[in-house]
């Protein structure tokens, strides 16, 4: 035990005297009031990293109710804001850091990705760089830009980017989350399975769903990077197939595992991943090779359960593809019955066309020398081909985390571009219930009530409204029926906000065609009910 001399006592009864005189001056704050501070901010901090944001947000908060000018716990309110979706109010309270100090490069990046998952590109690249102008190895500017990259498909800088992101902050789940996105649509599994593992060991507890939906996509990843190679071709380099179109949705007939027997796949620009239903599966003895965890989607209860299977081959007239991933699951839609669809994973490695007039189908398959500007095809395939690149206009495309192609549309009545889901395989086009809930859309509504089928169910009574003008680059189309739908589901997992689905009612007016490689569509229109013009010009 320590023993204290007398001098020891004495110097500190002085430093008591001294500090107790200076308080009652005011020259001292009461030591309680900065130790108080310090804890809540102390468990503000945890709530965010154990991923309870309403806690994290009250406690930012209570903070900013005592000391309005506390910048970090501003921009701690800001990201817990941003973590909850609430895009708007996270972007308010950046910008009052910003307002108080332009230089701050937290403020501007936080700033970046409420803008980005907005759906707006262009301002949210600017406030990455200037967090970046600022401090060059901020990791959450560093992870703004990658993630832009990602949607935009250019995904080896979106993976160095990543990467580095996850360098500078090993502890931040969001980081190596969105890496093993990117590594899974690089088709690095390995690395993909490997980044979700070690974000199960760091992320927050909380979310029992979304951490059963990740063992299982782990299991499914571990599972194809032993299957070697994907989606590997191995018919003729081309072929166009007719197809049947009873709902605006193209039906194609296609051959799985080598079966006689045809069946009815619908091609599906809305779904990253191919599909077969579970009765036509067990009909094949198609066994799952992972499942896990429930996926929300619409209709129905909601949400559905994971499953995936896998096909050794799927052919499409004379090309076929090896080592094709599928989900399976029950099918709904009992009007028009389907045995799967056939998402962008599988025609991605082609260039594809659509043309809705002629009710043909032609995929070629892609290599770096070939376009659609300069595409040299075999005889059968010009005239169906060289229609398409006539007259057609260019429009850049974006994808969605969870793999769903995306454009810009204007709507008449909004000056601002509007982020919809490219979808051949929804019959009729979408608004979600937020966007008819603007006052310029709201008095569109109709009487009519739909019956929607969706992944998860069947939607009933669902209300309708008729678009006045729908606006897809620089093309027109008036007086567009489309449903109203709660798109919250798709939204969870898109990464950015999707306003909307263009479904087959507006896509059937064109010849349709994708390339992948560039992240593009092109349009042709088949008849003059199509208007052509500048965006936003309506």
């Amino acid at each position: 035990m320590e023993c204290f001399s007398v001098t020891r006592l004495t110097r500190n009864l002085a430093v008591g005297i001294m500090a107790a005189f200076l308080f009652s001056l005011g020259l001292l704050a009461p030591a309680s009031a900065a130790t108080l501070s310090d804890k809540q901010t102390r468990r503000a901090e945890k709530a965010l990293r154990d991923g309870d944001f309403d806690l994290a947000e009250k406690s930012f908060r209570e903070i900013l109710s005592k000391n309005v000018q506390d910048q970090d716990a501003r921009l701690g309110l800001s990201l817990s804001l941003l973590k909850q979706r609430r895009l708007q109010e996270a972007y308010d309270q950046a910008a009052r850091v910003i307002l108080a100090n332009p230089l701050s490069a937290r403020g501007h990046a936080l700033l970046g990705h409420a803008i980005l998952a907005s759906g707006n590109f262009r301002e949210s690249v600017e406030e990455f760089r200037t967090a970046l102008s600022v401090k060059e190895d901020d990791s959450l500017a560093v992870a703004g830009l990658a993630m832009v990259d990602f949607y935009e498909n250019r995904l080896e800088p979106c993976i160095r980017g990543l990467r580095r992101a996850v360098s500078m902050s090993p502890d931040e789940p969001d980081f190596i989350f969105n890496l093993g996105q990117a590594a899974a649509r690089s088709e690095m599994y390995r690395e993909a399975a490997d980044a979700y593992e070690r974000f199960l060991v760091i992320a927050p507890k909380t979310d029992a769903d979304r951490r059963a939906r990740i063992r299982g996509l782990i299991d499914f990843l571990r599972y194809l990077g032993r299957q070697g190679s994907l989606y590997v071709p191995a018919g003729r380099d081309a072929t166009v197939i007719s197809f049947a179109s009873l709902d605006s949705r193209p039906i194609l007939t296609v051959r799985v595992n080598g079966q006689k027997d045809p069946l009815r796949f619908v091609l599906d620009t809305g779904s990253g991943m191919s599909v077969i239903s579970d009765e036509t599966a067990n009909r094949l003895g198609i066994r799952p090779v992972a499942r896990g965890g429930l996926a929300r989607a619409v209709g129905g209860g909601g949400k559905f359960e994971i499953v995936y299977g896998f096909l050794n081959s799927l052919e499409i007239g004379e090309v076929k593809v090896e080592n094709v991933p599928v989900y399976i699951r029950h099918f709904f839609d009992d009007k028009t019955p389907v045995d799967g669809y056939l998402g962008l994973s599988m025609i991605s490695k082609f260039l594809t066309a659509v043309d809705y007039g002629e009710r043909t189908f032609t995929l070629v398959r892609q290599r770096h020398s070939v376009t659609l500007d300069l595409l040299q095809s075999p005889p059968d395939l010009t005239p169906a081909l060289n229609s398409l690149t006539a007259k057609a206009v260019e429009i850049p495309l974006r994808t969605t985390s969870s793999g769903f192609l995306s454009g810009e549309v204007y709507l008449e009545g909004l000056e601002k571009p509007l982020n919809f889901i490219i979808d051949t395989g929804a019959s009729i086009s979408v608004v979600s219930e937020k966007l008819a809930a603007l006052e310029e859309l709201s008095n569109y509504l109709t009487s009519n009530r739909m019956r929607v089928f969706g992944a998860a169910g069947v939607a009933e009574d669902v209300k309708t409204i008729v678009l006045p003008s729908v606006m897809l680059g620089t093309f027109t189309r008036e007086q567009v029926n489309v449903a109203v739908l709660d798109l919250e589901s798709v939204n969870e997992t898109a990464g950015f906000i999707q306003d909307g689905i263009l479904g087959g009612n507006f896509l059937r007016h064109f010849r349709v065609s994708f390339d992948f490689r560039r992240g593009v569509i092109r349009l042709e229109p088949l008849h003059q009910a199509v208007r052509s013009g500048k965006p936003g010009a309506m």
